[in-house]
């Protein structure tokens, strides 16, 4: 008896392709049912004869392969967000523009909640690398990419990071804009809507309240920071005032950009041109309190601590509730003490050393009296602080306050 090949082929040809719909239909029905690793199964099995199926049963597949390693989209790894992402694009090639557009959406979604749960987790690493495929994903959407580099600096991926800020620089990235927040009546606290459109839907609903419109600055300074403090990381000193001055040149008027030159003046260990570019600040922008703050940082590392009093006071001037510029000019007070000090332990028993110590003794009560009302509003503002609480206990006790003493250590039992 002869048999006909042909036919015999065509039979088991067909017989696969009932076969591969079945497992595609049953991957779709694993989906629906979110038995996501039955469905991965399935896919797998319809994928080696999938040169056999039809276009639509193409598409199907490559969507329901997109649902799959998607998920419930929470703790997918980056590796099946990846296949997500192919098979939704291919899906939509082959003309599918709902479903595949959405699953497409649902995936660049789930990357940035997984990198914020990895920033949240310390994984700065993963989340840096789930941000750079988003914005692969849509390179429209360039915050991504600067959201990368920043998890990259953080993950200390020098390369990495400098490879991102430079592709952010030669795009043009500017980050500046308008964020549209509103305040959630039920919990009470500020949300951040997408759109200006979607908070004015939000606030008729009567669940959000308290309109405000914020101005986020340009990220431009920022981001020539960063480059010049990675070549400075990596020894690279020139190219990192390079970096800065490129910076300079295209946005003369940026402060974000002068205060990023200083910052790397400071690191490269150049007090004297720091003060010199923050007392330029002060001209360009008289009226902040943290460009007097930071100028007393460094007045007082240079030793200057009368000079470093006179900017945290400046500061407190402007903003009485920074709390950090009041504790530093306790420290500045106190940084007197130590050459009385040294001048106490270095005398000998003379009738003339003795007056000398008294003389000492009593400058030196002097600086604790100067130092008192500062460090009680530091414990005003901040009564958990034990190291200033205790500090405060010191000093009472060497002016003979001991009531007082004994009130602040009746705090630390």
């Amino acid at each position: 008896m002869k048999t006909n090949i042909f036919t015999v082929a065509l039979s088991l040809l067909s017989m696969a392709a009932v076969a591969q719909k079945s497992e595609i239909r049953d991957a779709g029905d694993a989906v629906e049912d979110g038995k996501y690793a039955e469905a991965k199964t399935q896919l797998q099995t319809a994928e080696s004869m999938l040169s056999e199926a039809n276009e639509k049963w193409t598409e199907r597949f490559y969507l329901y392969k997109g649902q799959a390693y998607l998920g419930s989209g929470e703790n997918a790894s980056l590796e099946d967000l990846e296949v997500a992402a192919e098979a939704f694009k291919k899906a939509q090639d082959l003309g599918n523009e709902d479903e595949a557009v959405q699953g497409f959406d649902q995936v660049r979604n789930a990357l940035v909640q997984s990198a914020i749960n990895d920033q949240n987790t310390e994984d700065y690493k993963g989340a840096s690398d789930k941000l750079y495929y988003s914005y692969q994903l849509n390179k429209q959407d360039t915050l991504y990419l600067y959201y990368a580099a920043a998890n990259s600096l953080n993950a200390q991926d020098y390369t990495t990071a400098l490879e991102y800020y430079k592709d952010l620089k030669e795009l043009g990235f500017d980050g500046s804009g308008v964020e549209y927040l509103a305040t959630n009546v039920e919990t009470g606290e500020e949300e951040i809507m997408s759109t200006k459109e979607q908070r004015e839907i939000m606030l008729k609903t009567g669940e959000y309240e308290n309109p405000e419109d914020r101005k986020i600055p340009s990220k431009k300074g920022e981001i020539a920071k960063n480059i010049a403090l990675i070549y400075i990381q990596e020894g690279e000193d020139k190219k990192a005032i390079d970096a800065i001055k490129d910076a300079k040149d295209e946005n003369p008027d940026n402060v974000a950009l002068l205060q990023a030159e200083a910052d790397v003046y400071y690191r490269m260990g150049d007090k004297e041109k720091y003060n010199e570019l923050m007392q330029e600040m002060v001209k360009k922008n008289p009226n902040d309190p943290n460009i007097y703050y930071n100028l007393g940082v460094t007045a007082a590392e240079l030793g200057d601590n009368e000079k470093a009093i006179e900017y945290y006071k400046k500061a407190l001037e402007i903003d009485p509730e920074m709390t950090n510029a009041r504790m530093n000019i306790v420290v500045a007070i106190l940084a007197k003490e130590r050459g009385i000090i040294d001048e106490m332990n270095g005398l000998g028993m003379s009738k003339e050393d003795n007056k000398r110590y008294e003389e000492l003794e009593a400058e030196r009560e002097e600086i604790y009296k100067q130092a008192v009302p500062y460090l009680e509003k530091v414990i005003e503002a901040d009564p958990e602080n034990v190291n200033v609480i205790r500090t405060a206990i010191n000093i009472y006790n060497q002016l003979g306050e001991e009531d007082k003493a004994a009130t602040l250590k009746a705090r630390l039992e």
